[in-house]
């Protein structure tokens, strides 16, 4: 099993004949690849092509080598998947849910549950196994969302905006999850919050549009932003103008009532602002910002 993931020229097209997913083409490997772009760039459409929920219109991916559209079971026996509207039924146990699931996915009641008890150890939810998920807070239901991809032991795991409506330390806590759950499989978040990917993904693709925009390690695309942010400290009054005038990518009110502001563009917004080292949220912003001119 090597564990490579390979899309080519992808297409998916809507009834009405627009393109929700262009010309994609990606070599993943083991780790963690963050999938970052706007809501609407075409990422939920991409992970329901990889999770063989829908065919791409044209196009392929290959699991391993094989064609996941002609033999999809290929890549599901080997598939978790956590997609961003995740239903539970709030009056089972979480141990009477992963059950459910695990016959669902054919595992034998034996093995079933003996991965159980692994699954919730995994993410930290031994001791509430036997509660109702109706009680279970926002993040303990996501842990349970990853629980049920990690049934069947995945090569490959996805995730779909999993952190929406968390707070942030059921964020944080999430994020130590995929990383301690990468490993020697290929896990891939697919979101639109930055420091969602920025601490664990050491591979990145942005989509915008429909279209792959960048694929590489975090700091080369942090590299294509240098010369092109800027530290502005301006009066509370002129934020509101400056805001149309400008991509701000951060801002801060300080106690005198300025606030100091972190600008994206092509050029210097004032004599006044400083240039600074861009941050991935800049860089982001920076290449969104090029799309958009496009």
């Amino acid at each position: 099993m090597t564990c490579e993931l390979t899309i080519e020229a992808l297409h998916y097209r809507y009834a009405g004949g627009s393109d929700a997913v262009a010309d994609l083409n990606l070599r993943l490997g083991p780790g963690i690849v963050g999938l970052l772009g706007p809501n609407g760039a075409g990422k939920s459409t991409l992970m329901r092509m990889l999770a063989t929920l829908i065919k791409p219109s044209k196009g392929r991916v290959l699991w391993d080598g094989v064609d996941i559209a002609k033999n999809p079971d290929a890549l599901r026996a080997q598939l978790g998947y956590l997609p961003q509207d995740f239903g539970i039924y709030e009056a089972l146990s979480a141990r009477e849910f992963l059950a459910y699931l695990a016959a669902v996915k054919g595992l034998p009641n034996a093995k079933a549950r003996a991965r159980i008890d692994e699954c919730l150890a995994a993410v930290g939810l031994s001791e509430a196994g036997d509660r109702r998920l109706g009680d279970f807070s926002g993040g303990m239901r996501q842990r349970i969302g990853i629980a049920q991809a990690l049934l069947n032991d995945p090569q490959l795991l996805i995730v779909d905006e999993p952190t929406v409506g968390l707070d942030p330390e059921e964020r944080l806590r999430f994020r130590h999850l995929l990383t301690d759950l990468a490993g020697q499989r290929l896990v891939i978040l697919s979101t639109h919050i930055v420091s969602d990917v920025e601490a664990s993904a050491t591979d990145l693709a942005v989509m915008a549009k429909g279209r792959l925009r960048f694929h590489g390690a975090p700091e080369q695309l942090v590299a294509q932003a240098q010369g092109h942010v800027w530290d502005w400290l301006v009066a509370d009054t002129r934020v509101a103008e400056i805001r149309t005038q400008h991509q701000i990518s951060s801002s801060l009110r300080r106690a005198d009532g300025s606030v100091r502001l972190r600008v994206v563009g092509e050029r210097s917004p004032s004599d006044e602002a400083q240039a600074v080292a861009p941050d991935l949220e800049d860089a982001y912003l920076w290449l969104l910002t090029r799309v958009d001119a496009t």
